[in-house]
């Protein structure tokens, strides 16, 4: 979520940032204002399948229980890189496949549905949450985690600085590597402070504060990039854990990982909370 424009950045981790541009997958949809949207069949009636069990959740359900729950609908769905289609020469297309996720259009999808009733509610939200101000566009589109939070319409709000005394602010040039040259060609560099609380200071007492529903970043110490994975929090009878699409070779599909588990082999973490 057309042309391999830039060579990707191979992460042996996550591999899944920024959005760069992917073939065409089929069956995507038409135009971004077309409102008959095309689905393929598979899309279609796994979307038709949460929003019916939607109608059955209890009207006051946390918003985070929601998420959580529309987000368990997808565990075991395959990892497929590079979704989204457009690039400096492509022009746009509004994608909706839930046949293949990687970790951005996995939270896509998440956030879209955990808004909408309907589908043509759902294709509504999908535009707010991955474009900004509803414009569907390679330009406009949040290609950076961080992106949700302060790019207009925000969806979430970054709240890693008040969780813990031990959060770094660092100033990053997003979309620049550290040769100058950009992850993304046609795509301005961003000037942006990345917050992040360090692996090693994510305590009990960080945890004891993030509820489920919470977008996860990992953050990444390489130029140009605020994260390099992406997930939900989840807090399970079992422990909490990382909902995410993962390109780890051992599970290449949408998995619950333990959670401190997780986040002790990386460098840190950003934590969004849904508006």
């Amino acid at each position: 979520m057309y042309k391999v424009v830039l060579l990707m950045l191979v992460i042996a981790m996550n591999g899944c940032t920024p959005r760069p541009p992917a073939d065409a997958p089929p069956n995507t949809a038409s135009s971004p204002t077309d409102p008959q949207v095309k689905i393929d069949d598979a899309t279609s009636s796994k979307l038709d399948e949460i929003l019916a069990l939607r109608t059955g959740w209890p009207a006051g359900q946390a918003a985070g229980r929601t998420r959580a729950l529309i987000a368990q609908q997808f565990l075991g769905t395959p990892y497929v890189a590079n979704r989204l289609i457009g690039s400096q020469h492509t022009p746009e297309q509004l994608v909706i496949d839930f046949r293949g996720l990687d970790c951005f259009t996995y939270i896509d999808y998440v956030e879209a549905l955990s808004q909408a009733d309907t589908r043509a509610g759902f294709v509504r939200r999908l535009i707010r949450t991955r474009y900004v101000n509803g414009e569907v566009s390679f330009q406009q589109r949040k290609h950076f985690f961080t992106d949700w939070a302060q790019r207009p319409a925000a969806v979430a709000k970054d709240i890693t600085a008040q969780l813990s005394p031990h959060a770094v602010t660092l100033n990053k040039n997003l979309n620049e590597k550290a040769d100058g040259s950009r992850y993304l060609p046609g795509l301005d560099n961003l000037r942006r402070s990345v917050t992040y609380i360090p692996s090693d200071h994510v305590d009990a007492k960080v945890l004891a504060q993030l509820r489920t529903g919470d977008y996860i970043g990992i953050y990444t110490n390489l130029p140009g990039l605020d994260v390099t994975h992406t997930g939900i929090f989840v807090m399970t009878d079992g422990g909490p854990v990382l909902r995410n699409a993962s390109s780890r070779k051992e599970n290449m599909r949408v998995v619950d990982s333990p959670f401190m588990d997780y986040v002790l082999a990386t460098p840190g973490i950003l934590v969004l909370r849904p508006l």
